[in-house]
């Protein structure tokens, strides 16, 4: 006979009581900008999937990639700075 046994660890990973902690929420609201225009190059690029790209669909996904490449050194740019002002 074999026993059905549930894993405690799985089962409780996602309990009411486990919330993320106010630290993990800073960082994802500062990492926002970034998630936001990745979410927004991958849209410009699932649109054309199916189709060949107009001129239209290249210039937004231009522009998609330069919010991504902004976004990407403005947190670089404010985690280095973190890690300077903590360093000093």
């Amino acid at each position: 006979m074999s026993h059905i046994v549930t894993v405690q660890d799985a089962v409780t990973a996602f309990a009411d009581f486990m919330e993320p902690t106010d630290a993990e929420l800073d960082a994802i609201e500062l990492e926002m900008p970034a998630i936001l225009a990745d979410v927004d190059l991958l849209d410009a690029q699932i649109i054309t999937l199916d189709r060949t790209p107009t001129e239209l669909d290249n210039r937004r996904i231009r522009r998609a990639r330069n919010r991504v490449l902004a976004a990407r050194r403005t947190l670089a740019n404010h985690s280095a700075d973190t890690h300077r002002d903590g360093a000093a």
